[in-house]
């Protein structure tokens, strides 16, 4: 039953949950809505976690608080359905949103999302009809019918490296924990750019087994200019294996300078040419430019690589891969470097469609949103201090 309440209602709707933590926090003292189905699902929650508490930090919004946040104005929070909600353990310290979605899915919510990347805040809510099982991380669309099978494997942990990180030790990168590496290629449009460590860190990773990408860093201020660049690229990445996407970084502030509009251009020519020379191609743009000189088309289309450097991200776009540190330390490596984190399996996807290298790919394809090869088989994960039992992906 849905159950309206004052703004300044501080009713006692459970043993841990207040009228007051889900209204509206748009500023105007109005009524709101919270569904009893709701609350008792939290309560639930509550307990299968073993919570010291729970934080409700949206509850009930207004159709304009809604939007004003990038909601629809429509969506559960209006219905007073839905909760955004951070769960503390014993220890005091947040518990894994990954461990929330599952035990939020056992409990049978029926709309579930993992909001941020640090994987601390949870939404959950009691939708009438379907289910929606997302990661706000990667938008706004489902990405799986079962968070333990999501949820089963761990990010992959990675580095970005050019010349400036000097001469590589890659076997003790390796062991360090370290998953992926993205090396850069070159830059401008003479293939006298080219990275001088290029061709040592591909062979040095590759010895090792670590999944490769690649990027080339631009001058371009024509879409001309950004053409000759891809030619190069190809250039110099031609013969290899990429178990990772390649990538177009463009950062320079001359460039910027030119707007969003002829920014956008110069990104989709290199883009598309090296696309359709049979590469999986992505995008590496900081969160500042990829909101203010990057066209919805691109980031809609090819994959992303963000660089944002903090302990939390506030982009609220799709990405795969985020570039969080620029002074991480690595062994093998003297000095700082460039620290990742990938969230989907690139490698799976690029072999499957013979892409970078892999195979004969006459007609390009995007493939960044593309289903996985997947085979199930039923095991037994540990998420955080828990273990849960279910159906993972077999990649």
């Amino acid at each position: 039953m849905i159950q309206k309440y004052e703004f300044n209602d501080t009713t006692q709707l459970s043993p841990h949950f207040n009228a007051k933590e889900f209204r509206c926090k748009c500023g105007n003292e109005h009524e709101f809505s919270v569904f009893d189905e709701l609350v008792q699902k939290l309560e639930q929650l509550y307990a299968a976690l073993n919570c010291s508490k729970i934080i409700v930090t949206s509850g009930f919004r207004c159709p304009a608080h809604d939007k004003a946040v990038k909601g629809s104005g429509t969506g559960q929070h209006t219905l007073g359905n839905a909760a955004d909600i951070c769960c503390y353990g014993q220890d005091g310290q947040p518990i894994s949103s990954k461990v929330v979605c599952c035990k939020a899915q056992d409990i049978g919510f029926r709309g579930i999302a993992n909001i941020t990347a640090a994987y601390q805040y949870t939404h959950v809510d009691v939708r009438p009809n379907g289910k929606w099982y997302g990661d706000e991380v990667h938008g706004n669309s489902t990405v799986t019918d079962d968070f333990y099978k999501y949820f089963g494997g761990e990010d992959m942990k990675g580095i970005d490296v050019s010349v400036h990180n000097g001469n590589i030790d890659w076997g003790k990168v390796k062991a360090d924990g370290i998953d992926f590496a993205i090396l850069r290629a070159g830059y401008g449009r003479l293939a006298s750019q080219k990275d001088e460590k290029f061709e040592q860190n591909y062979a040095g990773a590759k010895a090792v087994g670590l999944p490769i990408g690649a990027y080339w860093y631009s001058y371009a201020m024509t879409p001309e200019e950004a053409e000759q660049e891809a030619d190069v690229f190809l250039s110099v990445i031609k013969g290899k294996q990429f178990e990772m996407p390649v990538y177009f970084d463009l950062e320079e502030k001359k460039q910027f300078d030119l707007g969003k509009k002829q920014v956008s251009d110069i990104m989709r020519a290199f883009l598309k040419k090296v696309e359709s020379a049979g590469y999986f191609v992505g995008l590496y743009g900081s969160a500042s430019s990829l909101t203010t000189h990057t066209a919805d088309d691109i980031k809609s289309w090819y994959t992303i690589w963000l660089a944002h450097w903090v302990d939390q991200t506030n982009y609220s776009g799709a990405y795969g891969i985020w570039q969080h540190s620029e002074k991480g330390k690595v062994a093998g490596i003297n000095g700082n470097v460039d620290l990742d984190i990938c969230y989907k399996d690139f490698p799976t996807t690029i072999k499957s469609k013979g892409l970078n290298g892999w195979g004969n790919a006459p007609v390009p394809v995007q493939v960044a949103d593309a289903p996985k090869t997947e085979s199930t088989v039923t095991a037994t994960i540990k998420i955080g201090n828990d273990t849960y039992k279910g159906t993972f992906v077999k990649e």
